[in-house]
């Protein structure tokens, strides 16, 4: 888990280790309407954290390009928002915030899967499948109406 206040460290599949500075993630505190009773309406537990990929120092130019293509449903103003009230305690808050910046981020940097090669069927496997479509279609012919037994 990362610890509040502290640089996030990203690391993932042909990432190596990337190291955010705590400079570049800005947080805002707020009353939660989650769980804590009445400490709920005295305490700032709720957590938003606002982070700027596109002027991000850390990332390549291609990686800060897929960032921003991956995530573009959820930039707002070019930022990424993430917002979280589900413990009761500020600081287990701030560090869940954080831990769902970095799947997101690591998520996205991922490479792309590679592309498909195209195969084609076997003879084998041609021919199952239009045996299995001709006992489909007799089975289904047989269904039909009995005629009328002629006596």
């Amino acid at each position: 888990m990362t610890e509040p206040g502290k640089d996030l460290v990203l690391r993932g599949p042909g990432l190596g280790e990337l190291v955010i500075p705590a400079a570049e993630l800005v947080e805002r505190f707020s009353r939660s309407s989650g769980p804590g009773g009445q400490g709920v309406n005295t305490t700032d537990s709720r957590v938003e954290l606002l982070f700027d990929p596109g002027a991000s120092v850390v990332f390549t130019a291609a990686q800060r390009e897929r960032i921003l293509e991956r995530l573009s449903d959820r930039l707002v103003a070019g930022r990424l928002r993430l917002v979280g009230s589900e413990h009761r305690s500020q600081s287990r808050n701030r560090a869940a915030v954080r831990e769902r910046l970095r799947d997101l981020l690591v998520e996205a940097l991922a490479p792309p899967a590679p592309a498909r090669r195209p195969t084609r069927p076997t003879r084998g496997s041609q021919s199952r499948r239009l045996d299995a479509k001709k006992r489909r279609g007799d089975l289904k012919s047989s269904r039909g109406r009995v005629p009328p037994a002629s006596d």
